[in-house]
């Protein structure tokens, strides 16, 4: 990290960290910062022809991954990209990856305690009301539309369906839409939960996926865990 950029990461730090058990490692990168070299194994999953922010954000994300198993008193090891895009831990570990064009943050846990975990972190910035449709069902929808503040609540929505989401594919592997599940929003509270609209085995349709969220330092976080 850099001096002028490290003080950012830890105000995101502190906005993110209540929203975990002690057992969950969270750490945080900046994309815009120096960052160290990524493994070589990790290094290869990027394409050739990848931008430098592509490189950077994926940089951020690995580095933030390494520093959260360091956490737990382990030894970091490379997270390369399955066939199926996602990220490949170690077996005995499950975490989860999330990065912007400023922002990057890994969780790890022991996979005796945590079965499923999911992060996501998007820009604090309205999500644009056409884009609506493509993200929430119609009863989200009306409900957006009751809130004071609806553009920043669709980009909450967006933000826990993909926390969500990936809390559920370490288990499942099965890939759906934004329209594979329905949230109910807890402001109040800061909570979340995401219900399965279908059967997504081992999951069925309405099995639900509870979360929480936190809004700050330029950005929207959320967090998605399943425990035994």
């Amino acid at each position: 990290m850099t001096a002028e950029i490290a003080p950012l990461n830890l105000e995101r730090l502190a906005l993110v960290r209540p929203l975990l058990a002690d057992d969950i490692a969270l750490a945080v990168e900046n994309p815009l910062g120096q960052l160290p070299q990524p493994f070589a194994e990790e290094s290869a999953c990027l394409s050739p022809n990848a931008v430098e922010k592509r490189q950077r954000e994926f940089a951020a994300g690995r580095a933030a991954a390494h520093q959260a198993m360091q956490m737990l008193g382990q030894q970091p090891r490379a997270i390369v990209v399955a066939e199926n895009r996602a990220p490949v831990w170690p077996d005995h570990l499950v975490g989860s990856i999330t990065h912007t064009r400023s922002c990057a943050m890994a969780v790890v846990a022991p996979k005796r305690e945590v079965l499923g975990l999911g992060i996501d972190v998007e820009e604090d910035k309205p999500l644009a009301d056409d884009l609506w449709p493509a993200i929430c069902s119609a009863q989200e929808q009306d409900w957006l539309r009751q809130q004071d503040n609806p553009g920043q609540l669709a980009k909450l929505m967006f933000s826990a369906k993909e926390a969500a989401y990936k809390c559920q594919f370490t288990l499942s592997e099965r890939y759906y839409g934004f329209d594979g599940m329905e949230l109910t929003i807890d402001l109040e509270n800061r909570r979340f939960a995401a219900r399965f609209c279908a059967d997504q085995p081992p999951f069925n349709c309405g099995d639900q996926i509870c979360g929480r969220f936190a809004i700050g330092a330029g950005v929207i976080a959320t967090i998605a865990e399943l425990r035994g």
